[in-house]
C-alpha cells in the first residue's frame, strides 16, 4: 500500500498525473468556487489568467480526509472539496497575520 508520511512522499504524490487530473475534476465539479465560502453565504472565485503574467492562486483542492491517514481516499473525487487559501489554511490551523492570543491576560507592570 502507498504511504503519504513524509513530506517528500506528499510532494511526489502531488505531482503525479492522476493528482493533477483529479484536482481539476474537482475545481470544475465545484465550479471553480471555494465551497466553505459558499457555506457561509460569501462567494470566492479562482484568479483569471492575464496574458504574459503569472496567475494569482486564489484556490486549493483539499483532501476532507488527509492522504497521511487515509491513503485510500487520496484520489477519490468525494474526499475532495474546492477552498480558497484563507479557508485552507483554517482547516490546517494555519493562521497568517493574526497575532496569537496571549497565554495570559495580564496587565503589565513597569
Amino acid at each position: 500500500m502507498v504511504e503519504y508520511k513524509t513530506e517528500e512522499q506528499k510532494k511526489k504524490f502531488y505531482r503525479t498525473g492522476d493528482w493533477n487530473k483529479l484536482r481539476i475534476e474537482a475545481l470544475d465539479r465545484d465550479n471553480h468556487e471555494c465551497q466553505q465560502c459558499k457555506r457561509e453565504g460569501k462567494v470566492h472565485v479562482d484568479s483569471i489568467k492575464v496574458q504574459g503574467e503569472r496567475k494569482s492562486v486564489e484556490l486549493n483542492v483539499h483532501h476532507k480526509y488527509e492522504i497521511e491517514h487515509y491513503p485510500k481516499l487520496a484520489l477519490v473525487l468525494d474526499n475532495l472539496e474546492t477552498l480558497c487559501l484563507n479557508c485552507h489554511n483554517k482547516m490546517h490551523d494555519r493562521v497568517f497575520g493574526e497575532q496569537k492570543k496571549k497565554r495570559w491576560d495580564d496587565e503589565r507592570w513597569e
